[in-house]
């Protein structure tokens, strides 16, 4: 059915709106939103102009001097579904939505469907023309999620640690192109809980031991961790809540809802001193970190300080009337009682309430597959319970791994929302569940006990990587069927290479079934070259399990490489051709590290010298290839670090920071060591290559002997090399060296032949 746009003359309109806004400045800063602003669609032309200024800019952004060939128009949604529509009017691309983020997917569709253009992380092709592809036949589609959620706390340390506005503002861009509606946004919070607790009496002084440094902030805010990487400064505060309110005022004028944090009971460790009669108790997510201190919900304060956070952090960046709080994440609750538990949820919901009525609760549900053998069937009823059903949505955080909506009768009556979490720590590896991205979505939306499924939405705690998966993914935003894969990944190619290949299109059908088709681990498998040298083939931090046919994978390679000629000018083959010849490279480090383990055992010293040597090569190989890739270096993640810095000091506590979360992520004794791992240039030569050379040299140096090693001594002296690696700031390339594809080929012809052999 056509769908009239609510203004009689709409491209008259639109052009004469477009006319009086390329100079009118952002609307709104610090103003709370009413509840127009929400992706309920703009309800006045003062709205309207907004969203049009905002739409306008975001395409200026995405296709530069090809901004004119498009015109926005705004219409009314379809029933309570997002919708938008292409078509082409007079000359121009018309894109049609009910906000700006409607309007964004609409020129993504275009972009994507009608000129084979793909932007992504990891490389983006824009196939553009002085005259535009026309669209034949209006396009119009619904989207069948109210809600379409990302991100998860962890990304905004793992990934988002170093962001400035220019990197916030593509990432927006970003995700309205995709559909989101629906982000967390967490950054600058520090300023609130300051204000908070200063306004009850504590000091800097005191919350020095409270905030954690810019890295852990995630679980700081989760209430794991006190002040680890700390003292964070003041400056850091302010530059925050500043760049917050950018991100808000994007966002909101796109037409998106942003999730603000809530209180969760962590208080400061001086609260029990201002506050000797509180009601605390304490919890340890870690032993290597002191004992948090969490207000009990039954105190009266806990709604008092809740009230407290959410009006100074109304007054600070307005609200969408979303709010996040995760009590008891990765920490088992001190009760399994059902009254208890069923008080919680009410006490949090109220701290909420008491300063906003209009609240909702979103709250993650990975607890209940993290502490599951806790979190039984009454345990969950009784905290979800506590709270409205329609104040509450929960977010079914790994959906495509382990999908707890079907172990909670959808979450007995509560909204949720399913998600893809897909990465760990930003560890770097071909991964991913692409059969059942492209299927269980549309499935668990049709499923006759889906409970009230009312989103989608991406939590991966890392991103900037694996960008065919968050693709194929978001497609389900503006569709209700699975999605047929075989077609979809050669569309897929097409606009990411710019053009179709048929040798790169036997390449993903082999990666579809290989690496995107692992349903055994978790993240995927890491390479050895990141994990505490051994010569066991799994090393702390570094599982190489793999779960397909390293023989097939190596046959993906010759397909991929066999179109370098003709694919060697578009960025997404660029990056793509360097993380698959990476990916055999560090699979095949096991081969290698499992030789000269055997050499070892054997005492064949010579042997060993000459697998182990090979192994370094391989190291710095590696380390040459990832060179060629901006998203792959460690340098430029040391220096946007080290940017925010306003003293020497400040600079060094940020590259600490940036340091110890990938490789310790702790102290020297940290458990979590590797968690964050990077196959990137600069870590790959600079920390992981020492690190087993100094293995090679002690072994070399037993095996001269005559005497067995002792991996626990060597273990406990490396740990030391590590914590002052922490510590240093030798400084490592933030810009690209060498040409990829022509690096890639390189690689490909010394190693081919041998990687082969070693599988047959």
């Amino acid at each position: 059915m056509k769908v009239q746009s609510p203004y009689k003359t709409p491209l008259l309109f639109t052009l004469t709106l477009w006319l009086g806004l390329l100079s009118f400045g952002c609307a709104r800063k610090n103003v709370t939103p009413t509840a127009s602003t929400a992706p309920a669609a703009a309800a006045n032309s003062t709205t309207d102009a907004v969203a049009a200024k905002a739409s306008y800019d975001l395409i200026k952004r995405i296709v530069g001097k090809y901004a004119d060939q498009f015109v926005v128009e705004f219409i009314p949604k379809e029933g309570e579904k997002d919708v938008f529509e292409v078509e082409s009017l007079g000359g121009k691309i018309v894109l049609r939505g009910n906000n700006g983020v409607s309007i964004a997917s609409a020129l993504n569709h275009y972009l994507k469907h009608y000129t084979h253009s793909s932007i992504t992380w990891n490389g983006s092709n824009l196939n553009l023309s002085d005259k535009l592809p026309v669209v034949t036949q209006k396009v119009r589609q619904a989207s069948p999620y109210k809600y379409r959620y990302y991100l998860n706390y962890c990304t905004f340390n793992y990934t988002m640690s170093w962001w400035d506005w220019e990197r916030w503002q593509w990432e927006i861009d970003w995700m309205a192109l995709n559909g989101i509606n629906m982000p967390l946004a967490v950054t600058g919070q520090n300023a609130i809980h300051r204000r908070v607790y200063k306004s009850m009496g504590l000091t800097d002084k005191d919350l020095e031991s409270f905030f954690s440094g810019p890295a852990y902030f995630a679980w700081f805010w989760m209430g794991n961790l006190d002040g680890w990487g700390g003292p964070l400064p003041v400056s850091w505060m302010d530059s925050h809540e500043a760049l917050q309110k950018q991100i808000l005022e994007r966002q909101r004028g796109l037409g998106m809802t942003p999730i603000l944090p809530a209180f969760t009971g962590h208080v400061p460790p001086a609260f029990k001193d201002k506050f000797p009669k509180a009601n605390l108790k304490k919890t340890n997510w870690d032993e290597m970190f002191p004992d948090v201190y969490l207000l009990d919900p039954d105190d009266p304060m806990f709604v008092e300080i809740g009230k407290k956070f959410i009006e100074e952090e109304i007054k600070t960046f307005g609200t969408d009337h979303f709010y996040t709080s995760d009590t008891f994440n990765e920490n088992q609750p001190p009760s399994s009682d059902s009254l208890f538990l069923n008080n919680v949820g009410q006490k949090v919901y109220q701290s909420m309430a008491a300063a906003d009525p209009k609240a909702t609760w979103i709250m993650q549900g990975w607890l209940f597959h993290f502490s599951r053998d806790f979190w039984q069937a009454p345990q969950i009823q009784a905290m979800l319970n506590g709270v409205p059903n329609d104040k509450m949505i929960i977010l079914d955080l790994w959906s495509e791994k382990n999908p707890m909506w079907q172990k909670t009768e959808a979450y007995y009556g509560k909204p949720w929302i399913w998600n893809m979490l897909h990465n760990f720590g930003g560890n770097v590896n071909m991964y991913g569940l692409m059969d059942r991205v492209a299927t269980w979505p549309a499935e668990a939306l049709h499923h006759p006990n889906r409970g009230k499924l009312t989103g989608i939405g991406l939590t991966p705690e890392a991103i900037e990587q694996n960008p065919v998966m968050y693709e194929l993914m978001m497609e389900n935003a503006w569709r209700e069927t699975p999605t047929d894969l075989t077609s979809w990944l050669k569309g897929y190619t097409h606009r990411r290479y710019g053009k179709e290949n048929a040798s790169a299109n036997q390449a993903w059908e082999i990666l579809r079934r290989t690496v995107y088709a692992d349903s055994v681990t978790s993240g995927g498998p890491e390479s050895i070259i990141v994990g505490r040298p051994t010569f066991n083939r799994n090393a702390g931090g570094a599982t190489t399990n793999f779960t397909y046919n390293q023989l097939e994978l190596v046959t993906a390679w010759d397909k991929l490489i066999a179109a370098s000629n003709d694919l060697k000018s578009a960025e997404g083959y660029q990056f793509d051709v360097v993380d698959l010849t990476r990916q055999v490279l560090a699979n095949y480090a096991t081969q290698v590290q499992q030789q000269f383990a055997k050499d070892y055992k054997n005492k064949d010293a010579a042997a060993f010298k000459k697998h182990s040597a090979e192994f370094i090569t391989l190291i710095e190989d590696l380390d040459r290839l990832v060179a060629t890739q901006e998203d792959l270096l460690l340098g430029r993640w040391l220096n946007a670090a080290k940017a925010w810095g306003t003293t020497p000091e400040e600079k060094r506590l940020y590259e600490k920071n940036a340091r110890n979360l990938l490789t310790l992520w702790g102290d020297k004794d940290s458990k979590l060591s590797e968690y964050a791992n990077r196959q990137w240039a600069g870590l790959l030569n600079g920390y992981y290559k020492p690190r087993w050379q100094q293995y090679f040299s002690y072994v070399n140096s037993q095996m001269a002997k005559g005497q067995a090693i002792d991996q626990k001594a060597f273990d406990a002296k490396i740990k030391n090399w590590e914590w002052q690696w922490v510590n240093s700031t030798e400084s490592y390339p933030d810009t690209t060296t060498g040409n990829s594809v022509a690096v890639a080929n390189e690689l490909y012809q010394k190693y081919h032949a041998t990687i082969r052999n070693s599988y047959k």
